[in-house]
């Protein structure tokens, strides 16, 4: 069985952004020469996620919208964990909702995806550098 591992680095320069990452997942693939078996796309930090879904800009602006009624940023005196110095239990909520990893089955040596299904980048606390692990395992 063959085993890869890469670091991806994004650093969003707003609050919140998401940012489709499925060619840098697909260059992966390439690069780990597995063709049956699965690959896990999780993010390292706990104020972003990793979600399937599709690339489609008003969905986006929609899961936006939604997450901020969920969890308003402000006031940040509404969190008990910025209490710690930080301004970010939003982003903590957030992330839960949105999900850590996703894992995909790799069939002929691509992602086997359904219809419109693309690999995403969430970040909820943006503005600094943040890393995501892509592990494909397989033959």
């Amino acid at each position: 069985m063959k085993s890869y591992r890469k670091e991806l680095w994004f650093e969003i320069p707003q609050r919140m952004g998401f940012v489709n990452i499925t060619p840098q997942v697909e260059e992966c693939l390439m690069a780990s020469g597995v063709s049956e078996g699965l690959c896990l796309v999780n993010t390292m930090h706990i104020t972003a996620s990793v979600f399937i879904n599709d690339d489609e800009s008003g969905l986006h602006r929609d899961y936006a919208r939604w997450l901020e009624e969920l969890a308003p940023h402000e006031p940040v005196s509404r969190y008990l964990h910025n209490r710690t110095g930080e301004d970010n239990g939003d982003a903590h909520l957030k992330r839960q909702v949105m999900g850590r990893e996703v894992v995909v089955a790799v069939t002929g040596g691509k992602l086997d995806f359904g219809p419109w299904e693309r690999i995403f980048y969430g970040e909820f606390d943006g503005r600094r550098r943040k890393r995501v692990l892509v592990k494909i395992i397989g033959e």
